[in-house]
């Protein structure tokens, strides 16, 4: 059974950093390109993140470009995304998602989704 954990959320003062990590089972994840997606509460979910299958393409929405940083490590099955400089806004629940074809920042570009993390950054 195809699987995606999300963990590595908690809570963070205004510019510090957390590494959330996306574990895969039941599946050879490097057949799939991953995503990173938010949702703030009130808010819609967002894309910002991907990574290709085997790591050698990634994207970011300009809102955490140059602050974080999506990597893969297809050995252990598992996606990080570094956080750095984190912001109030920020705050959200983070999920990964996954898809063997799809590739890119729209939610139904993935079929497999994880059950999320949540990421708080105080003021």
């Amino acid at each position: 059974q195809l699987q995606l954990v999300e963990s590595g959320g908690g809570l963070v003062q205004t510019g510090g950093s957390l590494r959330l990590s996306c574990a895969a089972s039941g599946f050879a994840l490097d057949y799939y390109a991953i995503g990173w997606f938010r949702q703030a509460p009130g808010k819609e979910r967002e894309g910002i993140s991907c990574i290709s299958s085997y790591g050698g393409s990634t994207n970011y929405a300009d809102s955490v470009k140059g602050r974080f940083t999506i990597s893969r490590d297809n050995v252990k099955s598992t996606v990080y995304l570094q956080m750095n400089s984190l912001k109030p806004e920020d705050t959200a629940v983070y999920y990964c998602a996954a898809d063997r074809t799809g590739w890119g920042l729209r939610i139904d570009e993935y079929s497999y989704w994880g059950q999320g993390t949540q990421v708080t950054v105080s003021s």
